[in-house]
């Protein structure tokens, strides 16, 4: 059996340790390259310690240790049409999910977020497994964080609020709005059919309030960013319809009006502080080029 290099000429650029340091400060003096896109190596698991994969921006290295770097910034141990890891490190992960599959298992669906993470835990050795922190609707794209342990699980969700300083989502709305930017509070509670339905004053349920800003529209459609100050089942889907601009493709809360055939809902912000840590941590992707087309 042939036995795989690790140390692949075509992938990885390769150094050698001459003094002790933390790793990123180390590969900040050490690469041509600028602090971005070190930052972005490291988060996408292109760096190499003696040919094991490391994530933590504070290992340490000692004097002889071999470094690779990726010359690619992609992550080539896990490739999912559903799923992307956009940072990894060994308390938890961010992910960017797909529309059409559920944050985690419920019901007899297996396809699921959680499902994937394990088993390419399993295969990458790592002894952890996939704790859901927070859910995105099985229609709605973006950002999400998993703990790898029950530990950082608990730190995560005890203190959710104050650990999780922005989170902000994109939407294409039906209809053009007229104020380019404003809050929308009331109260939401599901009914016996699992339906959120929202009261001005207190009905029993949850308070929830929403920030928007139109970042574009046109006489059909409205792209709006909206930024949440709670985060409750359904929200921006039920304050986007309370407005009277429901979101573009809700069958749930919608008009009918569908112009891409999905939800056109994205989580393109989340900044947080690290449970452990307590490093910033801020990601975002970009607004889905669909969305973006209708305008």
């Amino acid at each position: 059996m042939r036995q795989q290099n690790p140390y692949k000429k075509d992938k990885y650029d390769h150094l050698v340790v001459r003094e002790e340091a933390p790793l990123l400060e180390w590969l900040f003096a050490n690469l041509k390259q600028s602090k971005s896109k070190v930052k972005a190596t490291l988060q996408n698991r292109g760096i190499k310690v003696n040919g094991k994969l490391v994530t933590q921006f504070d290992f340490m290295l000692r004097p002889g240790d071999k470094v690779s770097v990726s010359k690619t910034k992609k992550n080539d141990q896990f490739r999912n049409r559903f799923v992307k890891i956009v940072y990894e490190d060994r308390y938890l992960v961010v992910v960017e999910k797909n529309v059409g599959i559920l944050s985690m298992a419920a019901g007899h669906s297996s396809l699921n977020v959680k499902t994937i993470l394990d088993e390419y835990f399993r295969r990458t050795r790592q002894k952890c497994t996939a704790h859901v922190v927070h859910r995105l609707d099985r229609d709605t794209s973006g950002l999400m964080i998993y703990a790898k342990d029950m530990q950082t699980e608990q730190l995560l969700e005890h203190d959710w609020h104050n650990i999780v300083y922005d989170r902000r989502y994109v939407a294409v709305v039906s209809g053009e709005m007229a104020d380019d930017e404003g809050t929308i509070a009331n109260w939401l509670k599901d009914n016996k059919a699992y339906v959120t339905y929202s009261s001005l004053v207190d009905n029993g349920g949850k308070y929830a309030v929403t920030h928007f800003h139109v970042l574009d529209r046109s006489t059909t459609y409205s792209l709006v960013e909206f930024q949440l100050e709670t985060g409750r089942k359904n929200q921006i889907r039920v304050h986007s319809a309370d407005m009277g601009h429901p979101v573009c493709g809700d069958i749930k809360y919608g008009n009918g009006d569908d112009p891409l055939h999905r939800l056109c809902l994205h989580a393109y912000v989340l900044c947080f502080y690290h449970p452990v840590n307590h490093q910033r941590m801020e990601f975002e992707t970009p607004i889905p080029v669909p969305f973006r087309k209708l305008f």
